[in-house]
């Protein structure tokens, strides 16, 4: 058996779309049951799931608990119902396309070893997705997803993103991103959960990827399984959050892998790198250019500042 997991948090249409892709192109070599675990959308997500897809198992939390804590009460559920051999955590904002789920299953019987297998993502326009990653470094982290990343030593950033493989090549990974990932049940069962006393979201996948291979299993990636990623749309509803969350679990995930020294020296640059933000955000708002956009932009980074990324 392979049992779906979602956890959503105000994306009824997406969701919808998730869930039909589900029903049209279900596992056929496995028997498949879907579990949503909803955070407290307040988009009708609740009643639209309840109407139009009856056969899903739904967790309804009071509050949001994130895509970690989500995640693990969903992972909890799972064990009082359902007896499966595979977990696939997916995220509301994707489609599976068709034989997704056959060619990720049959690479996890193929594999025995395999602890985690994602499979390729795509853009809806139907561009390869970069889903696949080494372990990150010191300065892999002060790149990614910072205004750096433009201008990083391209050795660094291409050996952690693994395009020395080719996309459409299978191979072994370190980690790989949680928007879709199958996960063999013995092995969640052998580490635990996701860590949510550190990651409300972000970095959660990476570091329970690092467990899983640390208890001796693989993690692979599997191209011949495609699934559409309409990326970021929960997290994109609130940007100095997604900013704050995204930043601190990278600050956190250091903590933890690499030691306090790393951590802090990390933490510091990054702050370093807002304030640099909003300062250059101040000064175009002096300078009367598009104020409105300005002020926005500086009262983001000033919540980031705040949060000391802790």
């Amino acid at each position: 058996m392979i049992a779906v997991l979602i956890v959503s948090w105000n994306v009824r249409e997406l969701l919808r779309a998730c869930l039909l892709s589900l029903q049209r192109y279900p596992a056929t070599s496995h028997e498949q049951s879907i579990i949503v675990v909803d955070n407290a959308s307040g988009d009708g997500t609740l009643e639209m799931l309840y109407r139009d897809f009856p056969e899903v198992c739904v967790v309804a939390n009071p509050t949001n608990r994130g895509f970690t804590g989500g995640n693990n009460d969903g992972l909890r559920k799972i064990d009082s119902i359902l007896d499966p051999d595979f977990i696939l955590l997916l995220n509301p904002d994707t489609e599976v396309t068709p034989g997704a789920l056959d060619a990720l299953l049959a690479c996890a019987e193929a594999h025995p070893q395999a602890g985690v297998i994602g499979p390729q993502l795509r853009y809806p326009d139907g561009d390869v997705q970069s889903s696949r990653r080494r372990f990150p470094t010191f300065w892999t982290a002060l790149f990614e997803s910072t205004w750096l990343q433009p201008i990083a030593p391209r050795a660094v950033l291409d050996h952690y993103y693994v395009r020395d493989r080719r996309d459409d090549e299978a191979c072994e990974v370190d980690w790989v991103v949680g928007a879709a990932m199958l996960v063999r049940r013995e092995a969640y069962r052998q580490v635990g959960g996701l860590d949510e006393h550190n990651f409300f979201m972000y970095s959660e996948e990476l570091d329970w990827c690092r467990r899983i291979k640390a208890a001796g299993w693989q993690v692979l990636y599997e191209p011949r399984a495609r699934v559409v990623h309409h990326e970021g749309k929960s997290s994109a509803q609130v940007s100095a959050q997604r900013m704050i969350y995204f930043n601190t679990s990278k600050v956190r995930y250091f903590a933890k892998h690499h030691g306090r020294l790393q951590a802090t020296a990390l933490r510091l640059v990054l702050l370093g790198m807002f304030a640099w933000q909003w300062a250059l955000e101040g000064a175009k708002w002096l300078a009367g250019h598009r104020r409105a956009l300005r002020a926005e932009r500086m009262r983001a980074y000033a919540r980031v500042l705040r949060s000391g990324l802790r």
